[in-house]
C-alpha cells in the first residue's frame, strides 16, 4: 500500500528513529535491536520523508558494531549522544529533539540491553508535551498534520487512530520486518558523536542488580494412582479462561474491578 506523506504546507516529513544497542539471543553479541530495526524500516517507507537515527549513551565498540548495523539499511549517518554509563538519557534525547524539531519520532518498544523498562517513548512525551502512541504496526498516511496509523492489538486486531503531530510512536514486533544490513554501506557511513551533559539517574543509583532467574512453573496437584495421568495433569497447560471483559463502563467501575482482582490475587492485602 503507497504511503501518502503530504504534511502541512507540503514540508519535508522529518522523521527521527532512536536507537539503542541490541543482544544477540544465542551468542549474546552486540547488534542491531530488532524493535529498533522495524522502525527504522517503517521510517524508511514513508517516501521522500527526511530520515535521522539517533542513539544515546556509552559509546564503546559494541556501541559502534551495533550502529553499523543501522547504517546497512540504507542510513548515510547516525548521531550518537554520548553519555555516561550510570547517566539518564531522556534530558539529552529531549534536548536534542527540541533542536531537531522533528514532526514524528519512532523508537522500538524497549531495549534489549541495560534497564529496558520501554518508558522512554513516555517520559520523553511527558517532557516535551508531545503525543504519544504504542504499538504501531502501520503508518498509513500523513496529511495537514495529521499521522493515520494502525495500532496493533492482541489477536492480529488493529485500531486505527489519526494522531496530530509532533508525535512520538513506538514500533510493535507485528511491523513490517527490518531489511537486511548491507556490509558496504555499513561500512561508509558515518557514526556523528555529539556532547551532551550527562544527567546521573539517581534512582539507578540505588537498585540492586542481580541476574534473572526463571520463574517455577506452578504446578497442579492430582491425586491419582496412575503415572501417566499425573504425567498429564503436569505437563497440561493451564487455563486462562479466568478472566473478564469490561465494555462501556465508568472509569470508576474500572479501578473497583481492577483492585478487587488485586485482592483476590493476593497483590494487595
Amino acid at each position: 500500500m503507497p504511503h501518502n506523506v503530504n504534511t502541512l504546507n507540503d514540508a519535508e516529513l522529518s522523521v527521527a528513529v532512536l536507537v539503542s544497542v541490541g543482544r544477540h539471543p544465542l551468542t549474546g553479541r552486540a547488534r542491531r535491536a530488532d524493535h529498533d530495526a522495524r522502525a527504522v524500516e517503517m521510517a524508511l517507507s514513508l517516501g521522500d520523508a527526511s530520515v535521522q537515527l539517533m542513539h544515546a549513551g556509552d559509546g564503546g565498540e559494541a556501541c559502534g558494531d551495533a550502529m553499523r548495523g543501522y547504517l546497512g539499511m540504507g542510513i548515510s549517518r547516525v548521531k550518537r549522544i554520548n553519555q555516561d554509563p550510570d547517566a539518564d538519557v531522556v534530558p539529552a534525547l529531549a534536548n536534542i529533539l527540541r533542536f531537531a524539531a522533528p514532526q514524528l519520532v519512532l523508537t522500538g518498544t524497549r531495549a534489549e540491553t541495560g534497564e529496558g523498562s520501554g518508558l522512554v517513548p513516555y517520559l520523553l512525551a511527558e517532557t516535551l508535551g508531545w503525543t504519544v502512541v504504542s504499538g504501531l504496526a502501520e503508518i498509513e498516511s500523513i496529511e495537514q498534520g495529521v499521522a493515520t496509523v494502525l495500532q496493533a492489538l492482541p489477536r492480529g486486531k488493529r485500531r486505527r487512530l489519526k494522531v496530530r503531530l509532533p508525535a512520538i510512536a513506538t514500533v510493535d514486533s507485528s511491523a513490517p520486518a527490518a531489511r537486511q544490513s548491507a556490509f558496504g554501506p555499513a561500512r561508509r557511513g558515518e557514526l556523528a558523536d555529539c556532547a551532551c551533559a550527562s544527567v546521573t539517574d539517581e534512582l539507578q543509583t540505588q537498585w540492586r542488580v542481580q541476574p534473572a532467574r526463571k520463574r517455577p512453573k506452578r504446578l497442579k496437584i492430582v491425586k491419582s494412582a496412575s503415572a501417566r495421568d499425573r504425567f498429564k495433569a503436569a505437563a497440561a497447560k493451564a487455563d486462562s479462561g479466568g478472566g473478564q471483559l469490561l465494555n462501556d463502563v465508568t472509569p470508576e467501575q474500572g479501578a473497583e474491578a481492577i483492585f478487587t482482582l488485586l485482592k483476590e490475587e493476593g497483590v494487595l492485602r
